[in-house]
C-alpha cells in the first residue's frame, strides 16, 4: 500500500476541506498514477470531489462508520478495511486523505508520494513531516519545477518498516 499527496512547506495538506494549491502538473501526477487503482479515502476526502462522487476509473474505499450509498465500497472500521484491501496488489492500493487516514494508515505503507510545494498553503490539516520520521527514507527527488506559479518538487519516501496489516 502506498499514499499520495501534497503537502506545503508546513506539511500542510488542506484548509477548508479542499485542497491549498491549484497544481495542474499534480493532478495529472494523481491521476496517472492512481487511474484503474484503488483509492482509500474518509467520508471528507468522498465529500470534497465534485458532487462528492467517487474518481472515476478507479475502485473507491471509504472507511467511516456510516454506509456510503455511492458507488464505493465502505468499510467501518480498519478491521474491514484491511480486510477489503489484502483483496487487491499491495502496490495498486493508494491512500488519498484525509488528514486522519493518512496519520492512522501511513505506518502501514510501503512508500509515500508527496509532491512538496514550496509555499504556505496556511493549511487547516496537517501530516506528519516524513523528513523527521526515522522510519522513512526519501528515495527519489524530482528537480524543482515550476507550475501554475508555484515551485514544486516530487518526492518518494520509503517506509523502512511498514506495519503488517492485523490478522
Amino acid at each position: 500500500m502506498k499514499a499520495i499527496f501534497h503537502t506545503d512547506k508546513k506539511w500542510g495538506i488542506g484548509k477548508a476541506n479542499d485542497l491549498m494549491f491549484s497544481i495542474p502538473k499534480d493532478m495529472k501526477f494523481f491521476r496517472e498514477t492512481t487511474k484503474g487503482k484503488i483509492v482509500v479515502m474518509g467520508l471528507n476526502t468522498l465529500n470534497s470531489f465534485p458532487n462528492g462522487e467517487p474518481l472515476k476509473n478507479r475502485v473507491n474505499i471509504v472507511l467511516s462508520p456510516e454506509t456510503v450509498q455511492k458507488d464505493v465500497i465502505t468499510a467501518h472500521n480498519l478491521e474491514e478495511l484491511f480486510r477489503e484491501i489484502e483483496k487487491y496488489p499491495p502496490e495498486d492500493v493508494y491512500v488519498i486523505g484525509g488528514a486522519s487516514v493518512y496519520r492512522t494508515l501511513i505506518p502501514y505503507c510501503t512508500q509515500v508520494l508527496v509532491t512538496k510545494v514550496d509555499a504556505d498553503g496556511g493549511a487547516e490539516v496537517f501530516v506528519p513531516d516524513l523528513d523527521r520520521d526515522e522510519n522513512f527514507v526519501l528515495s527519489r527527488q524530482s528537480e524543482q519545477i515550476e507550475d501554475n506559479g508555484y515551485l514544486l518538487t516530487f518526492c518518494t519516501y520509503d517506509n523502512l518498516s511498514p506495519l503488517p496489516f492485523p490478522s
